[in-house]
């Protein structure tokens, strides 16, 4: 009969293929049941990864069927996406587990495609996921996630966001005329952006995407600063210029004690549609060379693809407008590993204690 240390030596033969490690020494196996040849578990992931349980339960299962005397195997894999460490000082949001903040230094480099299809990749995985577009002056996610309209209140108080492909969306673009300029100082743009934050019933999101604006100026300061970010990821082309611009941006979230989860290399190549001929445009390995300098992970490189820039335009953005193309898995490769940085980082265990109020008696 099977017992079940024989059982759990067994599934550390298998490997998530995500992080490298086995299941067993990651504790990840929970509610192991054995009733005679009948042998029932769960897998709980910190991580959604929807599109990958059918292969995770096969192999579970194959492992749990080399122990002697087992014979019918139930496996249940499922994520328990929770809420992480956060800067000192900074309360969570509520209906918020955990914040990501896309930055770049500068503009132009598809950070906000890029914050798009992280989003998209994240829910298509079976998270929970909100977008804010930060960018007051310039909002562009109404558009790139084809959405119109303005965010309805239901008390006078709140909005409620506003939603498309599953993903929850706020953004000032729905609250302005499309050519409408923004002419706003520093201070009434930080404090509409707060609002967008604060204001929103966010419902009940394991990831809230923020499409950070460019630059390292008052807004970018005043949310890094205090907004509740779990980790920062970093946008760059490859070109010198780019990365200038990109190390400000690390350098910025460095000080105020958010981690970088990671750099994304933009237009890193472009493949000729007509003759198949590849040409760096913007220069070779540029952010793999300043995820090395400045030790954090890289992410991966996306391609200078006409197609990536017609579907964003369109309100398709590439993960949703091809799912299963090779640009779309090199979004969902990025959001599984942005996912799997934030599950390995400190549980935030602040709603645990209770708050000590001291009174004074005379």
């Amino acid at each position: 009969m099977a017992t079940s240390d024989s059982l759990l030596q067994a599934l550390q033969a298998v490997v998530d293929p995500n992080t490298g490690k086995d299941f067993g020494s990651t504790r990840a196996i929970k509610n192991l049941e054995i009733h005679g040849a009948d042998v029932s578990f769960d897998v709980v992931l910190g991580y959604p990864a929807q599109s990958q349980v059918p292969a995770l339960r096969s192999a579970l299962i194959a492992a749990a069927r080399t122990v002697p005397g087992v014979g019918n195997v139930s496996v249940n894999v499922r994520s328990d996406i929770v809420a992480h460490a956060v800067q000192r000082g900074v309360q969570l949001l509520p209906g918020v587990k955990n914040i990501v903040a896309v930055a770049s230094g500068k503009g132009g480099v598809g950070k906000s495609t890029t914050a798009a299809n992280l989003a998209l990749a994240l829910a298509a995985e079976g998270a929970r996921v909100g977008l804010l577009d930060a960018d007051i002056y310039g909002p562009s996610q109404p558009q790139m996630m084809g959405i119109e309209g303005k965010p309805a209140s239901l008390d006078g108080k709140s909005m409620e966001p506003l939603e498309n492909y599953g993903v929850q969306v706020i953004s000032i673009g729905f609250l302005v005329a499309r050519d409408e300029a923004m002419i706003w100082r520093g201070p009434m743009a930080v404090q509409a952006l707060d609002q967008l934050l604060r204001q929103t019933n966010w419902k009940n999101l394991d990831y809230l995407i923020v499409d950070m604006p460019p630059g390292t100026g008052d807004i970018q300061l005043s949310l890094s600063q205090r907004v509740p970010i779990t980790g920062a990821v970093i946008v760059t082309t490859p070109q010198d210029i780019a990365l200038l611009d990109a190390r400000k941006g690390v350098r910025m979230f460095e000080k105020v004690g958010v981690p970088i989860l990671g750099v994304v290399e933009n237009m890193a190549v472009h493949v000729c549609s007509n003759c198949g001929h590849v040409e760096h445009i913007f220069g070779a390995d540029g952010g793999k060379k300043m995820a090395a300098e400045y030790q954090v992970e890289y992410l991966g490189a996306l391609p200078l693809d006409i197609n990536i820039r017609l579907q964003a335009d369109s309100g398709r953005p590439t993960v949703v407008a091809d799912p299963e193309g090779e640009v779309a898995g090199l979004y969902k490769n990025v959001a599984r590993q942005v996912a799997i940085a934030i599950a390995d980082k400190n549980k935030d265990f602040s709603s645990r204690f209770p708050t000590i109020s001291i009174s004074t008696q005379s």
